[in-house]
């Protein structure tokens, strides 16, 4: 595993394991892709976030219903970027997609 893939998987592990949704907010914003990164790196983000915030809806239930709504907004943002097919569709055209993101959405 290179530097940069292990550095990425510490900080995936401090997000799952944050006690708060703050903190979870603070560690997954350190997370977020660059915003011309390519949809699938986008598309991950989105679904590796959205695993933070469901451990977190069992932690933090004081913020439980909060959380919910981080849940449903990653998941919907992870599923709203079609990833380009490895083979082209029926019509002959591939799929694209993206993904735009503010850093400051994970920010406590």
């Amino acid at each position: 595993m290179n530097k940069a893939k292990s550095r990425k998987s510490e900080l995936w592990a401090a997000a799952m394991a944050a006690g708060t949704l703050g903190e979870a907010h603070a560690e997954v914003g350190k997370l977020v892709p660059a915003p011309d990164a390519a949809p699938s790196e986008w598309k991950a983000f989105y679904e590796q976030s959205v695993k933070v915030y469901e451990r977190i809806a069992e932690v933090d239930r004081a913020h439980h219903h909060e959380t919910q709504y981080w849940i449903t907004r990653e998941r919907r943002k992870g599923e709203a970027i079609e990833l380009p097919n490895r083979r082209t569709s029926s019509d002959g055209r591939g799929r694209g997609g993206g993904g735009d993101r503010e850093a400051e959405d994970h920010r406590a």
